[in-house]
C-alpha cells in the first residue's frame, strides 16, 4: 500500500525549476518509492547504483552511462558514483530541461559536499524523513509545527486524536514505510534486518574493518541514552571501546541519520549554559527495538517512557520542517544551576520555549522555567507544554498545552 507523502508537491514544484533534484534521507524512508510513484505514466528511465554493473559503468565511464540512461532519468543511490556529478553539470549547462535528473542518496553529509563542489546552483536538494504523524494518521498536508493558536487549531482539524496508549503504539511501531505500509508485518524481523543491512552496507564503508558485532552493541548503548545529554565516555564504557572510537562511531551514526543532536541555546546574556548536545534517534521504532521494549504497554510503563516520548516529539517536529523544505532552528536549554527547558524553537525573531511531559495533566508550574529566556537578547514568544493530554488547551494567552498527537 502506497502512503502519500507530504514532500510530493514540493518535489514536483522544484523539479519544474531545476535541471537536477537530489532527494536525500536515511535508508528505507521511501525516497525511491515516492519518486517511482511520481514518475508513473511518464517516459522517465530508472537505474539503481545498487546494481554493481550499473555502478561500475557510472564510475568508469560516466559519459557512456548518461548515454545509456538519457534524461529524463531517476538515478537511485547516486552516492556510489560521485563521478557522475560533473557530467550531469555539463548536461545542465548545455540546456538540459528542468527535471531531467532525479537523484536519490542515503548519505546526506557526503552528498551535500559533492553537490556543493560540482552542482552548486544547478541542483535543488530536498530531504525526506521517515513517515510523519500527519502522513500516517492525517491527510499529510500539515505545515511546519509552530507555537501559535491559529496554526494549532488548523492542525487539530487535520490530524487524528490519540489517547496515551495509542501514542505509545505510534512510538513503538515507528515510522519506516516498509513496516508501516504492511509490506513487512513482523516488526522484530524488520528492524533486525534494518540494523544488519545498515551495518553491512553503510558502516563497513564508512569504517573499514569495523567489528560488526561490537558496532551493533554500540548502537544499542546509544539507544539507551535517547533524549539525554551526550556522554561519550559512558557509551564507550558500556561497549568496551575507547572514547575516540566512540566519537568516530557516533559521527558515523550521525552521517547515516540514525541519530541527530540538539545543541544548547546560548547567547552573550546567558553565560552559564551547558555546552553538551542532546542525542536523539530519528526513528523511535528502531530505538524501542534496540532497547528491547517488546510491546507498547511495556514501553508506556518502562523506565524510558519519558525519554522515548521526548525523542518522538522532537523528531516529529523536525519532520514537519523537512517535509516543507524549511530549516528548523531547535535547541534546548540547561545551565549550571540545573535550570532546563526541553526545547527552544527560534522563529520570526522570537524564542518559543517548549516542555515535553508524559503527564495527561502537567503541573502549570512547569512553565515557570520559561522566564529564564527573558534574560536573552532575543524576545520570548509563546510557549507550550506538549504532553499526553487529548485536547488542546492553554494555561494563559502565552502558554499552550498541546496534545502530542497534534505535532
Amino acid at each position: 500500500m502506497y502512503i502519500n507523502r507530504t514532500l510530493e508537491r514540493k518535489f514536483l514544484s522544484v523539479a519544474n525549476e531545476y535541471g537536477c533534484v537530489l532527494l536525500t534521507g536515511p535508508r528505507q524512508v521511501g525516497k525511491s518509492t515516492m519518486l517511482r510513484h511520481l514518475m508513473e505514466g511518464t517516459n522517465r528511465l530508472e537505474v539503481s547504483l545498487d546494481d554493481m554493473e550499473a555502478r561500475g559503468l557510472a564510475k568508469k565511464d560516466p559519459a557512456m552511462f548518461l548515454k545509456l540512461y538519457p534524461a529524463p532519468v531517476l538515478i537511485d543511490e547516486v552516492q556510489y558514483a560521485p563521478e557522475l556529478f560533473s557530467y550531469i553539470k555539463m548536461e545542465i549547462d548545455h540546456g538540459a530541461a528542468p527535471g531531467s535528473y532525479w537523484l536519490t542518496g542515503s548519505q546526506s553529509f557526503r552528498l551535500m559536499e559533492l553537490v556543493q563542489e560540482s552542482l552548486a546552483g544547478r541542483t535543488a536538494i530536498l530531504h525526506m524523513p521517515s513517515l510523519s504523524q500527519s502522513e500516517l494518521y492525517g491527510d499529510g498536508r500539515t505545515l511546519p509545527f509552530s507555537v501559535d493558536m491559529d496554526g494549532l487549531q488548523t492542525r487539530k482539524s487535520m490530524l487524528a486524536a490519540a489517547d496515551p496508549m495509542e501514542m505509545y503504539e505510534r512510538i513503538w511501531n515507528g515510522s519506516l514505510p516498509g513496516h508501516r505500509s504492511g509490506k513487512y508485518k513482523d516488526r522484530n524481523v524488520f528492524y533486525s534486518s534494518y540494523v544488519q543491512s545498515y551495518i553491512d552496507r553503510d558502516v563497513t564503508t564508512e569504517i573499514p574493518g569495523v567489528d560488526k558485532m561490537l558496532f551493533a552493541d554500540f548502537i544499542r548503548a546509544a539507544a539507551c541514552r535517547s533524549a539525554q545529554m551526550l556522554n561519550v565516555h559512558d557509551i564507550a564504557g558500556d561497549v568496551g571501546v575507547s572514547d575516540e572510537t566512540a566519537k568516530r562511531w557516533l559521527k558515523a551514526l550521525e552521517k547515516s541519520e540514525i541519530v541527530f543532536f540538539l545543541h544548547p541555546y546560548s547567547n552573550n546574556l546567558l553565560k552559564r549554559t551547558i555546552k553538551t548536545p542532546k542525542m536523539y534517534f530519528f526513528e523511535t521504532g528502531l530505538a524501542c527495538y534496540l532497547t528491547k521494549y517488546s510491546s507498547p504497554e511495556i514501553l508506556m510503563n518502562g523506565a524510558m517512557n519519558g525519554a522515548i516520548l521526548e525523542n518522538y516529539i522532537v523528531s516529529e517536529i523536525v519532520k514537519t520542517y523537512h517535509n516543507a523544505a524549511e530549516e528548523c532552528l531547535l535547541h534546548y536549554y540547561r545551565d549550571k544551576d540545573n535550570n532546563e527547558i526541553d526545547l527552544i524553537m527560534e522563529s520570526d525573531g522570537r524564542l518559543h520555549p517548549i516542555e515535553i511531559k508524559k503527564n495527561v495533566n502537567p503541573p502549570k508550574k512547569i512553565a515557570g522555567a520559561f522566564e529564564i529566556l527573558d534574560k536573552a537578547s532575543v524576545p520570548r514568544g509563546c510557549g507550550a507544554i506538549i504532553c499526553l493530554r487529548e485536547t488542546l488547551t492553554a494555561i494563559d494567552r502565552d502558554t499552550f498545552i498541546i496534545p502530542a498527537w497534534m505535532i
